[in-house]
């Protein structure tokens, strides 16, 4: 009972959260609970076995310290591994926890590998329900991966690149979109120091060169906006700077042809204030006191990513005419950023003001209904590609609201996603105030208004080769499909036996 107390101690003092009497009683039974039933087995570096959910749990409690959910982070792998049943779990704790734990078991079942295998995509189908439906289940999927990650090396090398690769390709993707930097971060570098060791080193050693040239402009730089800010009366609480990660920056140099000097965002400042106008108070003051880099200012707090990221960021130069990036943010957008929807949802148990709400689950919304529309399991297999892992963009309507579109989207994408009446009577678009044509791909904060007909429009079959999103290419088909289905309904009706062969032109011709 000692060993299990000062276990216990050790294991909230992990997180960084007050828990109640009944909350600790409840993750006391959990790790109880956990140890006797891996007791005896054993992980690959030869430690015991309960020890991998205990630090999965730590992992999940540091950005979401929830009670239930760290409970049933601790009790993630009963179900699958040992001979306790989920009935038990539900006895034990409850429905919501034995719900959890169920949601995550049926997680572990899915591997993204190249198959069209139905069942191995109806399960790839049944983790973005569970996602789109409870958050948490992913939240606790993301720290077994993440603490898996981080203990890589004790599998053999075979195993090692494909749980990289998958993670690469699903995990850190899905972390990314839920708006936790902190794990997409790590999970991306873990997983490309795996997948392709040769790269990560270059990359890595292109980043520490960087970085050693650049340390002492940095600090200077630091103190030199940390001067200007107390001299003009702005308060704020920390100035800290920022590395650019590897895999992020290998990503960055594959679209600048390894032009590492076209990074400005290599190396960052990040100015933390308290509140939203004391950001765009400073930013005023640093434009005051230094060049900006045209072009290079980007204010995600008017308008936040689609995962719900907010900040400002400008470029300046300094003195020696060097280019810095300095972020600006309040400290509630800073833990957001690493904490993602998990810390959204944490305080607004106590904050019912959750503007942010709709923003970060409305791509979870869009899940759920995208899963109606897709029949085809090789199909859905594709779209998911392409809508769900392709880096995304936000394109706005003339009202200011904000469609999310993976990255290479069209005029088409857009005009589907405000509404389906819109997509199919579009004749044109006004892209940032200038004519576009339908067929143009939309970009990063693009302003786009549909110029509507009264007339349905002439839908073609290279619309299709134009739309991106699984959702407009459905609409297109079922346009195509009807369409179709009438010309043939017409020719029926005319009794195309009685139609003598000159006339038959003539009829397709007018069609």
């Amino acid at each position: 009972m000692q060993r299990n107390s000062t276990g216990m101690k050790t294991f909230l003092s992990s997180i960084p959260h007050q828990f109640n009497k009944d909350e600790e009683r409840l993750l006391v039974r959990a790790l109880d609970f956990a140890r006797k039933a891996h007791e005896g087995q054993k992980r690959k570096s030869g430690e015991e076995f309960a020890m991998h959910p205990e630090n999965a749990a730590i992992i999940v409690g540091q950005i979401f310290p929830d009670a239930t959910t760290i409970a049933a982070t601790l009790l993630h792998d009963i179900n699958e591994d040992t001979e306790v049943s989920l009935g038990e779990i539900k006895n034990e704790f409850g429905e919501e926890i034995a719900k959890l734990v169920d949601g995550v078991t049926k997680l572990g079942k899915v591997r993204l590998r190249n198959s069209k295998d139905t069942n191995y995509i109806e399960n790839l189908r049944k983790m973005f329900i569970a996602t789109s439906e409870d958050v948490r289940v992913m939240l606790i999927k993301l720290g077994d991966r993440l603490h898996n990650m981080r203990t890589l090396e004790f599998l053999p090398e075979d195993k090692q690149v494909k749980i990289a690769t998958e993670t690469l390709e699903m995990y850190a993707p899905i972390a990314g979109r839920l708006g936790i930097g902190a794990w997409k971060d790590e999970l991306e570098d873990l997983s490309f120091e795996t997948v392709d060791a040769k790269a990560f080193k270059e990359t890595k050693k292109l980043l520490d060169e960087e970085f050693e040239r650049r340390d002492r402009s940095i600090k200077d730089m630091q103190k030199e906006v940390s001067r200007i800010l107390r001299a003009e009366g702005m308060k704020f609480d920390m100035i800290t700077g920022r590395v650019k990660r590897v895999y992020s920056l290998y990503k960055k140099l594959e679209k600048y042809s390894g032009d590492i000097s076209k990074i400005y965002d290599l190396i960052a400042l990040r100015v933390i204030t308290k509140s939203t106008p004391e950001c765009y108070a400073i930013l005023g003051i640093i434009h005051k006191h230094f060049q900006p880099v045209p072009g290079r200012v980007k204010d995600f707090i008017a308008t936040p990513k689609p995962n719900g990221y907010q900040s400002l960021h400008t470029s300046v130069f300094d003195k020696d005419k060097r280019v810095f990036e300095i972020q600006i943010r309040t400290d509630l957008m800073d833990e957001e950023a690493e904490r993602g929807i998990a810390a959204h949802w944490f305080y607004a148990e106590s904050d019912k003001n959750d503007s942010l709400e709709s923003t970060r689950a409305s791509w979870m919304k869009e899940l759920r209904a995208w899963q109606d529309d897709v029949t085809n399991p090789e199909e859905y297999l594709e779209s998911l590609k392409i809508d769900f892992f392709r880096d995304r963009i936000f394109v706005l309507t003339p009202k200011g609201d904000v469609k999310d579109l993976p990255s290479g989207a069209s005029v088409i994408d857009f005009a589907f996603s405000v509404h389906t009446d819109l997509g199919y009577h579009m004749m044109g678009a006004k892209i940032n105030g200038k004519m576009g044509k339908i067929y143009d791909e939309l970009h990063q904060g693009d302003v786009v208004e549909i110029i509507k007909n009264k007339k349905p429009a002439t839908i073609s079959r290279d619309w299709l080769e134009v739309a991106k999103t699984s959702h407009a290419r459905n609409l297109i088909r079922r346009y195509l499909n009807e369409h179709d289905k009438g010309i043939v309904q017409r020719i029926r009706e005319l009794r195309l036996q009685d139609i003598k062969m000159p006339s038959l032109p003539k009829f397709f011709r007018k069609k």
